[in-house]
């Protein structure tokens, strides 16, 4: 799976614990920035990630902030773009299933790394059910 990541300063430590533990698993994943823990603008992240989804130059996308709030808001901004915020794995399960998320955010402050590859790893590995769904999610984009 092609994976797009990208953070801002408070979520730069968790990006690289993410980005190392994916790289492990063995998936192809591009590094969207930021590159260090020097204060940088949530918006420009969450979009660079977004737009990589959206032009499908990566299947999924994840993005990290301080508390996963901001940058979240930043990417749902695009069109056919649906991030969730998770901070457990039920959260991370329900929003494949129900929602087929194609963005996950996570809070780098407030979610343990421990916790957040666990959250990545339910997110990945968990597909969208359709059926019912998929008249909720196709209205996401006429709204």
């Amino acid at each position: 799976m092609r994976i797009a990541i990208a953070s801002d300063h408070g979520g730069f430590d968790l990006k690289e614990s993410i980005k190392k533990h994916l790289k492990a698993r063995g998936e192809d994943v591009t590094d969207m920035g930021t590159y260090s823990s020097e204060s940088v603008d949530y918006p420009v992240f969450g979009n660079v990630c977004a737009q990589a989804v959206i032009s499908e130059s990566a299947d999924r996308g994840i993005v990290i902030c301080g508390t996963g709030i901001g940058i979240s808001i930043a990417a749902n901004r695009n069109k056919g773009i649906r991030c969730a915020l998770c901070t457990d794995t039920y959260m991370a399960e329900m929003s494949r299933k129900h929602n087929n998320a194609n963005m996950l955010a996570l809070g780098g402050r407030v979610t343990g790394t421990d916790r957040a590859l666990e959250i990545v790893d339910t997110w990945l590995t968990t597909d969208f059910e359709g059926g019912r769904h998929q008249r909720r999610v196709d209205m996401l984009d006429s709204i």
